[in-house]
């Protein structure tokens, strides 16, 4: 679990401060106490109701692991404006704003909006799409950024893994059917998302049921043109394309498939033509193949935010936590360089 540990260790040298939306769940709970134990993050827990007086003291105990109630929160009339500021050409009047400030995940959102946070995450108990909506209308869209998409990290690190290490596999939760410049912008953000979370150069594989050009079919001429448009926006990436996994994956069939490939079969950022592929996918990799996964997690938004698997265990929680922390420092890393990735 190399690349899993240094991003860990990474986030425990930051001073971010994560939003946890859905405080009154145990599981989150747990996740949230651990954070706090490893030093990756500090905690705000977003809860409807008191704790319990166990809960309550456990909080009290913990440095750095805070607890806002929205009905009593000193924050939320702030809040409350900022979001009527930010929505009243919707129709959102002062009492709208007020009742939606109230509700735990756009408190949330909020918090990182107006900057008393660094980053949010939700969906162990809200579905994805609630989460990821409010994502995007809150905390909106990141200048240049023209799609909000989203990937899972997988760990590759079992020992009937032929090759160990981290991958990405982008838009596994999120775009179903994107055009041929929603998947080069898929792509790019994929290859920024793997190198600020890995430290390590993005080799992406535009995947197909073809390897250069064995079939003709229109989704086969989506990839191919994806392909020229993420190499002509960015010359510098490691890029090829339309590709079948096993050319993609395997140097061997590479050679035979694709011998002149600048990723040579060894990929680490696998772009998928659709959902169907992306989610059919990342789930035969995780349950058939067992790698561990992490996600989905957005890539586009002015800053993280980030949805979780309602089966998600405290375990999965923690692990976002410090990919949203990493996510955080990467945005500061990047505004510090005038806005250009290091």
């Amino acid at each position: 679990m190399k690349p899993l540990e240094e991003i860990l260790r990474n986030a425990a040298r930051s001073d971010k401060t994560i939003v946890l939306s859905e405080g009154a769940d145990p599981r989150v709970i747990q996740a949230a106490v651990d954070a706090r134990k490893q030093g990756i993050a500090r905690i705000i827990l977003v809860c409807e109701t008191e704790p319990e007086d166990d809960q309550s003291a456990l909080f009290d105990s913990i440095e750095g692991l805070d607890i806002h109630r929205p009905a009593t929160s000193p924050l939320t009339e702030e809040l409350a404006g900022l979001y009527h500021s930010m929505r009243k050409h919707k129709g959102v009047d002062p009492d709208k704003a007020m009742q939606q400030a109230l509700t735990p995940h756009v408190y949330a959102a909020l918090l990182v909006k107006a900057g008393h946070a660094d980053g949010c995450i939700g969906g162990a108990v809200l579905s994805s799409a609630e989460i990821i909506k409010t994502a995007i209308q809150v905390i909106g869209v990141a200048d240049g950024a023209k799609l909000v998409s989203s990937f899972f990290l997988f760990l590759f690190c079992e020992d009937h893994h032929a090759r160990k290490g981290a991958c990405i596999f982008s838009d596994a939760g999120l775009v179903v059917d994107p055009t041929a410049e929603e998947l080069c912008e898929i792509a790019r953000a994929s290859a920024q998302s793997f190198q600020e979370l890995t430290n390590e150069t993005a080799r992406i594989a535009m995947l197909s049921f073809s390897t250069r050009g064995s079939a003709k079919h229109h989704a086969v001429s989506k990839v191919q043109q994806a392909t020229m448009l993420a190499r002509e926006a960015d010359p510098g990436l490691l890029i090829d394309g339309e590709l079948q996994f096993d050319a993609a994956f395997v140097p061997e069939v590479a050679q035979s498939k694709a011998a002149d490939s600048p990723i040579e079969g060894n990929a680490n950022v696998f772009i998928f033509p659709n959902l169907d592929a992306g989610n059919i996918g990342y789930k035969i990799a995780q349950r058939i193949g067992g790698a561990k996964a992490i996600g989905p997690i957005l890539q586009g938004l002015s800053h993280p935010a980030n949805d979780l698997s309602r089966g998600c265990s405290s375990e999965d929680i923690l692990h976002m936590i410090a990919v949203t922390t990493a996510q955080s420092v990467h945005k500061d890393t990047v505004a510090k360089a005038g806005g250009k990735p290091a």
